[in-house]
Order: structure tokens, then sequence, then C-alpha cells
């Protein structure tokens, strides 16, 4: 095998995005893809079954993606839209950060299109949730546009807004009222699988109504209450709520693979949905998570305009390479390297309270923190994995960050992306580097980690396909004709 072959110049990166959460872009001097030894695999040539992408594409790319959701929104049922009504098209934060926020922004402009052509409605809001960055999708909103497409009615929603009290089979939970003051309710998501560690890839397309939808003392359940697995149900039960079921109208997806946008998907049925996104997060991304699961050392480099935990590499974030060690799609595996909940079981003395709880992925030898956001309590992170924070202003803004008074605690800094890399050379003993900098279509790698990847895919992608896709999709009660992705 001539593995030059399969190698290619580094991609792009995700440029870096003034925020209040992050420092400012200016700061930003280097890439780590930028540096000497660095260089780009394929996803779809490391696994040659993906499904063709949207976006990453051509000059129209975009277009491209615009087109798809309004076909696939001129299929799906408003019938129970009327000119005189009022429409909630609800998005989450997380959207905004695939594939650089455009695609997810464009299918939201879409839904606001469509329902207007085709109900004669006028009065369609914006309701955008987000987690503990509560001015985060004010900043996209702005950013992409959508405060004026939707007229300035365009607002975030934050877990600690005015409640409103959903009665439902398991008890009283909370919504935010802002979310259902509507006639009718649109659930714009994506099948991007972002937080396996915490969903585990169970009932992922109706997390939203336990979370983004959710004051913070029902959302809390995924967190601190009943941890991985056993929270899935909340989101279920608020979602079959008398209420809830009231109001609710479709779903609409943008269809995201680890490689790029594969298209929309928009169905009244939302169960059915869930179906078509389980398969793909566990067939799709399921390779890329097993495929990381492989590499033996390595030093991450996170370096993304998002909070420490979200930085992507591959369609997979960083929170679920911690966990890499394991499968985090097994269920029969109770507890990952890595959740809020997981942490509750460290002892003061650093050492996990149960033999259960795994490592951190021992294969991560160091992380250099070139950029990241704060936003997310993350001293976990650097207490448990050597960190080396990039210039004095991205330490000073995480030693202030009420989030994170600790993590400046555990980690070093260096002045410059090359110093950094440097000291993560000759301390970790590797010279094996995973970007995470949202590299669209592929990854950004050093070349001697490009061949590990390389050699291990093709085992990787038969073991998924024969032995873990099965095993994943039955542990969720979804059949296997699911294969055929609805068009």
């Amino acid at each position: 095998m001539n593995y030059k072959d399969l190698m290619h110049a580094p991609i792009k990166p995700i440029p870096p995005k003034p925020s209040m959460y992050g420092i400012d872009p200016e700061l930003v001097k280097t890439r780590v893809s930028e540096l000497p030894g660095m260089v780009s695999l394929y996803l779809r040539e490391l696994f040659p079954d993906l499904p063709p992408v949207l976006l990453p594409g051509g000059p129209d790319a975009i277009n491209d993606v615009r087109q798809a959701a309004h076909d696939a929104l001129m299929k799906v049922d408003m019938s129970m839209i009327k000119p005189e009504h009022s429409v909630n098209v609800l998005a989450s934060h997380h959207g905004f950060t695939l594939f650089g926020g455009e695609p997810y922004a464009e299918l939201l402009k879409a839904i606001r299109d469509v329902v207007a052509e085709r109900t004669g409605c006028t009065d369609i809001r914006l309701r955008a949730g987000v987690g503990m960055r509560f001015r985060e999708t004010e900043e996209y909103m702005k950013r992409y546009g959508l405060d004026t497409y939707y007229k300035g009615k365009a607002v975030g929603v934050a877990p600690i807004d005015e409640g409103i009290a959903i009665e439902t089979e398991i008890g009283t939970l909370y919504g935010l009222k802002r979310v259902y003051d509507a006639t009718w309710i649109i659930h714009a998501h994506h099948t991007d699988v972002r937080e396996v560690h915490f969903h585990r890839q169970v009932d992922k397309a109706v997390k939203p109504f336990g979370m983004s939808y959710a004051r913070c003392e029902t959302r809390s359940t995924y967190h601190q209450n009943l941890g991985p697995r056993a929270a899935n149900f909340t989101a279920r039960a608020i979602f079959e709520s008398e209420f809830v079921q009231s109001k609710f109208a479709f779903a609409a997806f943008l269809n995201c693979g680890p490689h790029g946008v594969i298209g929309a998907d928009c169905d009244n049925d939302l169960y059915a949905l869930n179906d078509r996104a389980t398969f793909v997060g566990c067939q799709l991304y399921g390779k890329i998570m097993t495929l990381f699961g492989e590499i033996d050392k390595c030093i991450a480099v996170l370096d993304f305009p998002c909070p420490v935990p979200y930085v992507f590499s591959a369609g997979v974030i960083y929170a679920n390479f911690l966990g890499a060690n394991s499968d985090l799609y097994d269920l029969n595996t109770p507890l990952p390297s890595y959740t809020w909940y997981t942490e509750a079981f460290y002892r003061k003395n650093g050492k996990p309270l149960l033999e259960e709880t795994p490592p951190m992925n021992p294969a991560i030898k160091m992380c250099v923190h070139n950029y990241a956001w704060t936003g997310y309590p993350s001293e976990f992170f650097s207490k448990n994995i050597p960190t080396v924070v990039v210039g004095d202003e991205q330490g000073k803004l995480f030693d202030t960050d009420s989030m994170n008074i600790g993590y400046m605690d555990y980690a070093v800094t260096a002045r410059t992306a090359e110093n950094a890399m440097d000291f993560a050379y000759n301390v970790s003993g590797t010279d094996q580097v995973i970007i995470f900098d949202g590299a669209m279509g592929g990854l950004n790698v050093s070349e001697s980690l490009a061949k590990l990847l390389i050699e291990r895919a093709p085992l990787v992608s038969e073991k998924v396909d024969k032995e873990l896709l099965p095993k994943w999709l039955k542990q969720r009660g979804v059949d296997l004709s699911i294969l055929e992705l609805k068009a």
C-alpha cells in the first residue's frame, strides 16, 4: 500500500470566530494544521461506503443544502397549520457549529420560507436553545442573519428562563415557556451525534425536548440525577405528553454524516425519523469512533471555535475521543470515561470510586489547547490529561471564567503554537497528532498517525458492519431494514 496516495495537504480548518466565550480571532496566529508534518485524510477514501455529500462541495454547495431542505419540507404534512396560527421553529445551539454553522442556518431559513409559502402563516418565530452559554445563540442568529430573516422574531432561550409545567406519565416536568407559546412547534435538529457520551445514541432525535427546550430542573437529569442511558426517558416523556403532542407539527433535520451534509429529512413521525438518525449515528459515525479507538498514543490538539469538549475531528467531538478506549455505543458499558455523572464518581484523591468507571482515554498523552472557548466546566480535562495552553491571553480567559477557575491550575502556557507542539513532542514521546479543528470532509493529523489510521480503517469498517452495527441497533430496538435511508 502506498500510504502517500491517501495523504493530502491539510484541509483548511474552521476559522476563528468573534465571541464573548473565546479570545479575539486576531490572537490565533497559527493553526496547528499549518505546521510541518501535518496531512489530511479524506473520510470517503478511508471508508468508501460513506454516502456522497452536498457539503463540502463546489461553489454552490450551500445552495444545494438549501434546495435539499426545501425539497424535504415540501413533502411533509403541514395541513394542521392555518394562516391565523403561530409557529415556533425550535433550534439548538450545537447545530450552529456543524460544518461552519451555515448549513443549519440554511435549514432554519428554508423552514420559514416553506411554511409561509405552503400555509399562509406569517407569525413564524425562531426559538434557539442554549446550554450554559446563555448568549451563544444570540451570537449565532446575528452571525447568520436569522434575526432579520425571521423579521425580528428570533430569540435565544436559556434553561433559566421562565418555565412551564408539563404533565407527563412520570409526573410534572418543566419546559421553557417561550418554546411552547405558539399554536404549533417545529423541531429543527440534525443527525450529528455530538454527545454520545451523554445520550448514548438512545432517542437522540428526541433529546432536545429534555435539554434545549427544558428548564434546568428537568435537563439536569442528564448531568447529575440519572446519567447516561437512564436519563433519556425524560425527553421522551415530555415529547409524548398531551400538551406537547397537541402542538407538535413535524420535525425537520439536517442530515449529517461525519464527512459532511448528506441532505435533509422531515417527518411528522419523530420516532420514524429517530430510527433513521440512529442508523446514521451508529453506522457512519460509529466507524469513525471505532477507528479512533485504534489510536494507541497521540497528542490531541484543540483548534476550533467551541468550548473544550465540543471541538471536532472527523465529525467526532473531543469529549467522545476521551472515551474512545471503550465502546460508547455499547449499552452494556455502564459508564463512559467522561460525563459530569462520571466525574461524580471520582474521589478527592483523583481516583474513581467505582470499578466500572473507565479511565480517560490513555492514548491521549498530551493536549495542546491552541484555540477553544470557555463556557463549559473543563477542569476535569486538564486535571486528567497534561495540557498546554497557547498564549497568555487564552490562559487568562480560562483563569477568569467562573466555570474554569481550576483549569489553568493543571495546565501550562506556551507563547506560540510552535512552542506548544515542540514541548508536547518532547514530553509525550510521540509524534502522532490528531487535530480537532473541524476540517470538513476529512481530518487533519500527523503523517505518522495517518499511516496507522489508513492501516486500520478497512478492518474497522468490516467489524462495524458485520459485528458492532447489528448489536448497536438491536440494543436500541432499530430493525436492520432501516438500512435504506429515506430519500
